[in-house]
């Protein structure tokens, strides 16, 4: 019989163009399948983890194959509308396949490329069948364990030694080092359970009373074991060893006897490692109010037409309930519903929600659950319905913008909430994606409905619907009629000029502070900048401490008493002096969250104090546990950042102060204006829910500003009208696209030529299209310096555009003198 001889096209972790092919050897043909991981040789001495694309017979010409040296799945990891997706990313946001697969699948998939071998632990020590430099490389694994590539080189005085690394792995003798560490290990359980011997009640009874007389500990650890599990009960569980061991203290001997005795047997099950939720017995049943289920009726007609509809309701108007609808639909056909929230901490109070409803139908998958974990919600989602599976079949997955590239195969709903929200755009690593739009284009290929909420749209979705594209929902009410909260300005120039501030509080926010701890109630202070204090400066020559490695000054953060940089990490003692005149007159100038919960706990030395930002929310429970503590009393003043402007439902926060909106309203930005926007509607939504009218204070020198004027009338449509014009005016989203090219090098002479050869050449193509090359705010970020190109482009043409820039850098990095600069392309920055 004529053997077939396989060829492979595989995807690799890497910024490299295209797809690469290996030869598959002829006892791999049998186990080798699409969309499997095989581990292969790539350049001299480098080994990755590669995935399976294409399987085929044609040898590629004018040039030998390399073999790819093992197959490290059974069954595929992925499937193929997810590849689909993966090439419409890559393509659309300029990157490369690898780039996609490096962000998109997770880390316990992607083995370590470190090129080690270890010995294999079931070779039986036949080493006569070894030749002498196989020999050689078994003796020193026997001493040192593990080798690199480059130390068996040195063993072996040879320079390839790939070939030899593949014989010994075909005699069974050596493993790549991933293939031992494969980094999904399954959780296992150790449970007790009754012989079938004694499961009869009458032979039980007898054992007690043998035992009551002679073995008092092991009729104690028993009877332990028939109230844990319900012996005798419909609804008998399993009793895990370490709960019965913690039941009864020192019992491992008497369980250990009862095994002898053949009354207890001992046996070990895989488990999941996610948390185990029940749907609510009697959950409290959904009833929409009048305008809920006309808002309902509406996105049901808008998905039927459009496919897509964004659903603008105010902060508080019940979307979490009309969203738990749609997904219970969805539900009902089969479905796989994906719901998207712009951060990981919202996640933690709707997840609390959707779990009252759905249970462990409901999935979350996130960077703070541990390899192991996000792989199990992986295979979970990849094989629905697969019997080998101890966990639920997950059919709602909540998460950030790294959900999207979960393998679905039956999604019916994608729901993205605060869609407006600019950390659906990833920055670092490529692909520069965002969420939102890729999650439009994943509904498609899906042929599933896709719906966009939020109380503050961004212009790019609102306008969509003025065209056309979406379909619009709106909901202007709160439920339950609740108010929407009054909005007043603390006028900073007139309270300064008074000298009425307490440190960086105004008068007129500290009295309805004071108003409601009187009231036993609750506030929320955003200040978007944490840290203590923006920068320390001398008064006599305005020197102030900057980053060794980035061109910005150091933040003093008081709860390590150091100063430091949030862009490198770098960190520095406060000097005592000024490092420039010598003067001892340094002085604190701006302020953070820190130093507001620090001037706060003076003001209020009886009142609980937290803080809720970056620096508090680090590890993977510290945000549910400030939420819980906020929800259950144990909190008076919440400060925080961004993050509580977010989605969250408080019952009784009636004091929400905005302690620094200019700050938000003058970044140097087109969207500083949507943006300071949403966030100051968003942190106002958080008040006066339930049951009372909130307050929202707005500290600002500028009380007469347009978008301030706009946030305290709750008028959207006046904000969307005068900053689409200017938008349109001056070439900017939605009429144009942007694409932003970044240029790195540490050397800024080397940088400056570069990004003016690289604008020259743009601009012969594309003309006054290009804006640049220009410094950004802060024009050096560990030791390289940085310059923009900014692009605007038509939309009807934007492919053409894309592969002519695509090609101009290309040529621009063949140019030898600038093949150490580093490109990074971001196609519709945020």
């Amino acid at each position: 019989m004529e053997r077939t001889t396989y060829f492979v096209e595989v995807i690799l972790p890497l910024p490299v163009p295209g797809l690469f092919t290996y030869r598959v050897p002829y006892e791999m043909n049998a186990s080798i399948g699409k969309w499997k991981r095989v581990v292969v040789q790539f350049g001299k001495k480098k080994i990755y983890t590669a995935i399976v694309v294409n399987i085929h017979e044609t040898p590629p010409p004018n040039y030998s194959v390399k073999y790819i040296l093992s197959i490290l799945d059974q069954k595929p990891v992925m499937n193929n509308l997810q590849y689909g997706f993966w090439k419409w990313i890559a393509d659309y946001y300029m990157s490369e396949p690898g780039e996609v697969m490096n962000v998109a699948i997770p880390s316990a998939l992607k083995l370590a490329s470190e090129s080690k071998i270890v010995m294999n632990p079931d070779f039986e020590g036949d080493y006569d069948a070894l030749g002498e430099k196989e020999y050689l490389v078994a003796e020193a694994l026997d001493i040192q364990k593990q080798l690199t590539l480059t130390e068996v080189e040195n063993i072996v005085e040879q320079k390839k030694v790939i070939p030899l690394i593949k014989t010994l792995i075909e005699k069974r003798l050596v493993l790549m080092e991933e293939e031992l560490k494969e980094k999904y290990k399954p959780k296992i359980e150790t449970y007790i359970r009754l012989t079938s011997g004694y499961r009869d009640e009458k032979k039980l009874a007898e054992l007690f009373d043998q035992l009551e007389k002679r073995a008092y500990k092991q009729m104690e650890t028993l009877m332990a074991y028939i109230q844990l599990s319900g012996f005798g009960r419909e609804n008998e569980k399993k009793v895990r060893k370490k709960d019965l061991t913690i039941k009864i203290e020192k019992s491992n001997s008497a369980i250990n006897s009862l095994v002898k005795k053949e009354v207890f047997e001992v046996y070990k099950e895989t488990i999941s490692r996610l948390e185990d939720f029940e749907a609510s017995s009697q959950p409290e049943n959904i009833d929409l109010s009048e305008t809920q289920s006309l808002a309902l009726k509406e996105i049901q007609e808008g998905l039927a037409e459009k496919e897509v509809a964004l659903f603008h309701g105010v902060t508080s108007s019940g979307k979490t309930e009309v969203y738990i609808k749609l997904i219970e639909e969805a539900l009902q056909k089969g479905k796989q519903v994906l719901y998207l929230l712009p951060e990981i901490a919202l996640t933690t109070q709707i997840i609390n929600r959707l779990r009252k409803y759905f249970g462990n139908r409901v999935g979350v998958y996130h960077s703070k659950y541990n390899e192991n974990e996000r792989l199990e919600i992986w295979n979970n989602v990849l094989n629905p319905g697969a019997d080998d599976l101890e966990t639920s079949n997950f059919k709602v997955i909540l998460g950030p913008r790294s959900a999207l590239f979960l393998p679905f195969s039956n999604l019916g709903l994608i729901i993205v909430d605060e869609e407006h929200d600019q950390s659906y755009k990833q920055y670092n690593p490529a692909p520069r994606y965002n969420a939102r739009d890729a999650a439009v284009v994943l509904a498609k290929m899906h042929n599933a409905p896709i719906l966009l909420g939020s109380a503050t749209p961004s212009l790019e979705s609102y306008y969509n619907t003025k065209t056309g594209k979406y379909a619009l929902v709106n909901l202007h009410n709160r439920y339950g009629d609740v108010l929407m909260p009054e909005i007043f300005v603390a006028d900073l120039k007139k309270e300064t000029r008074q000298r009425t501030m307490k440190s960086h509080l105004s008068s007129f926010l500290l009295e309805h502070i004071n108003d409601a701890l009187k009231e036993k109630e609750q506030v929320i202070l955003f200040q978007n900048r944490r840290g203590f204090s923006l920068r320390l400066e001398c008064d006599t020559c305005h020197w102030m401490p900057e980053c060794k490695n980035c061109d910005v000054t150091l933040i003093y953060h008081k709860q390590f008493n150091q100063l430091k940089c949030h862009y490198c990490g770098y960190s520095r003692r406060v000097p005592e002096r000024c490092d420039s005149c010598g003067s001892t007159h340094l002085h604190m100038k701006g302020f953070g969250t820190e130093k507001i919960e620090d001037d706060l706990s003076i003001l209020y030395p009886d009142a609980k104090i937290r803080r809720m930002d970056l620096d508090t929310t680090r590890s993977k429970n510290a945000y549910q546990n400030i939420i819980t503590d906020f929800e259950e009393g144990r909190i008076d003043i919440l400060v925080g950042t961004q993050m509580v402007t977010k989605g969250l439902d408080f019952d009784n926060v009636s004091i929400v102060g905005i302690l620094n909106a200019d700050s938000l309203i003058s970044f140097p930005d087109f969207r500083s204006f949507e943006r300071s926007f949403q966030l100051m509607s968003q942190v106002s939504g958080r008040a006066g829910r339930k049951s009372k009218r909130g307050k929202v204070i707005i500290q600002t020198f500028n009380p007469y500003h347009s978008v301030i004027r706009n946030v305290i009338d709750h008028d959207y449509l006046a904000m969307y009208n005068s900053q689409i014009l200017e938008r349109r005016n001056f070439k900017y989203p939605p009429f144009y696209r942007l694409i932003q090219l970044q240029l790195k090098h540490k050397d800024p002479r080397i940088l400056n030529e570069a990004a003016r050869e690289l604008a020259i050449m743009l601009r012969q193509i594309l003309g006054n299209r290009i804006l640049g090359p220009e410094y950004p705010m802060i024009s050096r970020i560990r030791n390289l310096y940085l310059k923009n190109i900014l692009i605007k482009l038509e939309k009807p043409e934007l492919k053409k555009h894309k592969t002519q820039i695509s090609k101009t850098i290309d040529t621009f990095r063949g140019q030898a003198a600038f093949k150490s600069i580093r490109v990074s392309v971001d196609v519709d920055p945020v």
